[in-house]
C-alpha cells in the first residue's frame, strides 16, 4: 500500500467514519486506481518478467528495475554484473526517460517473443534512506486523497473536512476561520485535479510497453 491507516487517522478520519478494515480496503483500491491510471507501480515488488528481445543491445522493461537477481536469454543465463550490464531503473532520479537494460559489450538481445526472463525487484521508487528507495511522496498524497474521495459519499461532514484539509491555504486559530484553495474543473481520471495533476506527472510515457 502507498499509505497507511495511521496516515488517514492523522488526517482526521476517525473510527466512527471508517473502521481500520474499511480503510485498508480503500487504500488497496486507491493503489489499484493509481497503478491502472499511471501504468506503473510505486513500491518494490519481487517479480519475474518475461520480455521480448528486439535484436538490439538495449531492452526496454515495462517497469523500472531496482535489483536484478537473474537474467536469462533464450534459456541461457547471462551475467548481471554492473560492468557488463547497465540498468536504467530505480530509485528514479532527475532526467529519467524510461527503464532499460543495456548490454555494454554491444551484444544484442536476440529478436524473439518471451525469450528474455528477468527476475528481481521492480518498482518506480524515488531515493530515500533505503537502497531500494520508496514510494514517491506525491503518490502517497494522491493515495490519501483518493481514499478520502472514495470515503466521502459514505460519510458525513467530518469526511468532507478531512478531504478539504489538503486545500487549506490559511488558518486562524482565534476565530477558527480558514481559507481554501479554489476548486478547479474536473480532472480527466478521478474528477479531482489535485489528484489527477499528480497522476499525470507520474504517468508512463506514451509508446512504452505495459506491465
Amino acid at each position: 500500500m502507498y499509505a497507511t491507516v495511521t496516515d488517514l487517522r492523522e488526517e482526521g478520519v476517525n473510527e466512527a467514519m471508517a473502521s481500520d478494515a474499511r480503510l485498508c480496503s480503500l487504500l488497496h483500491e486507491a493503489g489499484a486506481i493509481i497503478d491502472r491510471t499511471t501504468g506503473w507501480f510505486f513500491e518494490p515488488r519481487s517479480l519475474t518478467l518475461t520480455l521480448d528481445g528486439r535484436g538490439h543491445p538495449t531492452l526496454e522493461t515495462p517497469v523500472p528495475l531496482i535489483r536484478l537477481d537473474r537474467l536469462m536469454v533464450g534459456g541461457q543465463s547471462l551475467s548481471t554484473t554492473l560492468d557488463e550490464l547497465l540498468i536504467l531503473g530505480a530509485p528514479v532520479g532527475p532526467g529519467f526517460s524510461g527503464p532499460f537494460l543495456v548490454r555494454l559489450d554491444g551484444t544484442p538481445f536476440p529478436r524473439g517473443r518471451g525469450n528474455v526472463v528477468a527476475e528481481g525487484l521492480w518498482g518506480f521508487t524515488e531515493p530515500n534512506t533505503l537502497p531500494e528507495g520508496g514510494t514517491p511522496l506525491e503518490i502517497r498524497r494522491a493515495c490519501l486523497l483518493l481514499v478520502l474521495r472514495l470515503l466521502h459519499p459514505m460519510a458525513g461532514d467530518e469526511a468532507a473536512e478531512a478531504k478539504n484539509r489538503w486545500r487549506v491555504l490559511e488558518e486562524r486559530t482565534r476565530d477558527q476561520s480558514y481559507k481554501l484553495a479554489p476548486l478547479q474543473l474536473p480532472g480527466p481520471f478521478t474528477g479531482d485535479w489535485e489528484i489527477d495533476g499528480i497522476l499525470l506527472r507520474y504517468r508512463r510515457p506514451l509508446g512504452m510497453g505495459g506491465v
